[in-house]
């Protein structure tokens, strides 16, 4: 695909923009990148050195549309004054995703689902490479997909994370294999109810072909899909895959027990499961497979143990955005459990899971935006405090533990309201556990 002399726009200088500025600019378009604020200086002069024009600040959102071409960035929200400012002038927006997908030359294995993507992504890349399929782990983590696009020569197959966000601008995407995780309430700041939710989410299967595989969890019912399917599940022995005890099955057949692995838990026993689907997708062996499976390792901010005080031990759950993951890292913990939860308001409510932390949890320390309505829906099953700040709760729910607890840091939403992001208030709950320790 030649785009010499196409006029070319990037709504979004962010990872993914800048991205797709750069792939735009190989295959020949004039590329105009426009962002509402103030982007890195450095990455503005690298841009312009090649050519790129990069228009910032008011005069981004009073932009002329007239381009061949718009890319809109999956970062930016649809209802920003930049974005409306071009649909208002009769834009027409695809997204990196699929813009990247129209120069990709490789197989696509994409991976969706509300929690556990990036874990199952960097499982099939742990996997794939390990049986000397070159691929890398890109999308929604880490490398954008037009990035490593522009570098496909390196690879022979892509793994690539995708988000509702980015499949909301799709056209031709077309996965070989669609990995569909799970689906629960989030990002309902974003869309007005869960069926739009999941209407973005199901369009990872709607270019795909009956030559095509889809691998799914057998708890959403996906009726009308082309591809070939293959199911998992850790609860119900009618998938294709399912647990029993700590061993997952494929059709009764044993083929991997969870003990020799890195992880726990039956949320990676699901991740795992999807990861051996896919293997079962491309032909791989089930013990050339487990090579990559067994060697993998969690990133940190998923239930990582960060310290232990006075017998106590301190998880770092931040990655736990919504309340699914929540309810995850709640489930696998066996040992009596003081809970720091709460931080921005994403439009859903945590009442459906009072049962469970009066099950699980002796108390819970509510942080965040969200605090308060916490405190109105779980006060009557467990008792609860509020703190001002991280260090705050950490020092209270130490304070209302015992040696042999666990203190879990389980926000259970987004973390925009009081840091950068879910990292950055992993990196700081680690850091303040780590001082107390000394």
């Amino acid at each position: 695909m030649n785009l010499d002399r196409t006029r070319a726009a990037v709504l979004g200088l962010g990872t993914s923009g800048e991205a797709a500025a750069r792939l735009l600019h190989q295959r020949g378009a004039n590329v105009t990148v426009f962002d509402s604020g103030s982007p890195n200086a450095q990455k503005v002069r690298t841009l312009q050195d090649l050519g790129i024009l990069v228009i910032t600040g008011e005069p981004a959102d009073m932009a002329k549309a007239d381009y061949d071409l718009t890319i809109l960035s999956p970062g930016i929200d649809p209802v920003a004054p930049l974005v409306q400012n071009f649909r208002r002038q009769g834009a027409s927006l695809i997204g990196e995703l699929e813009l990247a997908f129209r120069f990709c030359q490789r197989p696509v294995i994409a991976i969706t689902g509300t929690n556990g993507k990036t874990t199952t992504t960097q499982l099939i890349e742990s996997m794939l490479n390990a049986t000397g399929h070159r691929t890398v782990a890109c999308g929604n983590i880490g490398m954008p997909f037009a990035e490593a696009v522009l570098r496909q020569g390196e690879f022979d197959i892509f793994t690539v994370e995708v988000s509702s966000f980015q499949l909301e601008t799709i056209s031709t995407f077309r996965p070989d294999v669609a990995v569909w995780l799970n689906l629960t309430p989030d990002h309902l700041d974003r869309y007005p109810n869960m069926a739009e939710y999941r209407t973005a989410k199901l369009r990872i299967f709607e270019n795909q072909k009956s030559s095509d595989y889809a691998v799914t969890n057998y708890a959403d019912h996906l009726p009308g899909l082309i591809a070939r399917q293959t199911t998992f599940s850790a609860y119900s022995k009618e998938a294709d895959f399912f647990l029993q005890g700590d061993t997952i099955r494929f059709r009764g057949e044993q083929i991997l027990e969870l003990k020799e692995t890195q992880l726990c838990g039956i949320h990676n026993a699901e991740n795992l499961m999807a990861a051996l689907g896919t293997a079962q997708a491309i032909n791989i062996p089930w013990e050339k497979a487990k090579y990559g499976l067994k060697d993998y390792r969690l990133l940190p901010h998923r239930c990582e143990q960060v310290g232990e005080i006075d017998g106590v031990v301190f998880i770092n759950d931040s990655k736990a955005t919504n309340l699914d993951a929540l309810v995850k890292a709640l489930d696998s913990q066996l040992k009596p459990v003081v809970l720091i939860v709460g931080g921005k308001d994403k439009g859903f409510e945590f009442d459906s899971i009072a049962g469970l932390v009066h099950d699980k949890a002796k108390h819970a320390v509510l942080i965040g935006e969200m605090a308060d309505r916490i405190f109105q829906s779980w006060s009557k099953v467990v008792p609860c405090s509020c703190a001002k700040t991280l260090p705050a709760a950490v020092e209270e729910a130490r304070q209302r533990s015992l040696p042999g607890d666990v203190v879990l840091f389980s926000p259970g939403t987004s973390s925009f309201d009081m840091f950068k992001n879910y990292a950055d208030r992993g990196n700081q709950f680690r850091e303040i556990v780590q001082e107390l320790a000394r």
